[in-house]
C-alpha cells in the first residue's frame, strides 16, 4: 500500500515539475492531476505545502517556487484568473507619463477587484469584453501580457476622460488607438482634425 501511495506522490510530482506554469490554482491541479474527489485534492494539497514541494499563496492557488520569488505582474496576473494585461498607472509610471509613485499593480480585467500579495498591492479595473480581448498594443513583456503605452493612455482615458498626464502626449497617436480598439473618442484632449 504504502509502495502504491509513493508511486503516486512521485508520478503527480513528475507532472508537476513538468508543468511549465509554476503558479496554479487547486483546478488546475486537480485537472494535472487527474483527481475528481476535493478530499483528496485537499490532501494532497496539505501534504505537499508540508513538504514544500508547493507553497500556498492563499486558498485554492498555489506556486512550485516561493511566491516572493515570482515576478509581482505574472502574480497579479494569475490571481486575476482570466484575460487580463498590466496597464493604466503601471505602464504610464514606467513609461515616464506620470511622476507620482504608484502603490498598485494596475490591470484591466473582466472584473474590477482589489487584492494583495505579501507585499504586493493590485488593482484590475472591468473594461467591457468587447474592448478587452481586442489585442490592438497589448504585447507580451517577460511572459506577461502588457499595454504598450499608447493602449494605457487609451484605457486610462476611457476610465477617466479627463486623466492628467505629466509628459507630453501624441494625441494623434492615441486617437488612432483609440479608433481601433473602438473606444469613445475624446476630442477635448486632443486636436480634431478638420473634417475638411
Amino acid at each position: 500500500m504504502s509502495t502504491q501511495k509513493n508511486n503516486i506522490t512521485g508520478k503527480r510530482l513528475a507532472k508537476l515539475l513538468a508543468q511549465d506554469e509554476k503558479i496554479l490554482h487547486s483546478k488546475d491541479l486537480a485537472n494535472l492531476w487527474n483527481i475528481a474527489n476535493n478530499n483528496t485534492l485537499r490532501t494532497t494539497l496539505k501534504r505537499y505545502c508540508k513538504n514544500q514541494l508547493l507553497y500556498r499563496i492563499y486558498k485554492g492557488f498555489y506556486s512550485v517556487v516561493k511566491p516572493e520569488k515570482v515576478d509581482p505582474g505574472i502574480l497579479g496576473a494569475k490571481a486575476i484568473h482570466g484575460y487580463c494585461y498590466l496597464s493604466t498607472e503601471s505602464v504610464l509610471f514606467f513609461e515616464g507619463y506620470i511622476s507620482k509613485k504608484i502603490t498598485s499593480h494596475t490591470f484591466v480585467a473582466e472584473k474590477s477587484r482589489r487584492f494583495t500579495i505579501g507585499k504586493n498591492l493590485y488593482r484590475s479595473r472591468q473594461l467591457n469584453t468587447k474592448y478587452l480581448f481586442n489585442p490592438e498594443g497589448v504585447e507580451i513583456k517577460n511572459s506577461l501580457k502588457q499595454a504598450n503605452v499608447y493602449r494605457a493612455i487609451a484605457d486610462m482615458l476611457y476610465f477617466s476622460p479627463k486623466y492628467h498626464f505629466d509628459r507630453e502626449v501624441d494625441w494623434e497617436k492615441v486617437k488612432n488607438m483609440q479608433k481601433k480598439i473602438g473606444y469613445p473618442l475624446t476630442p477635448t484632449r486632443y486636436a480634431v482634425a478638420k473634417s475638411h
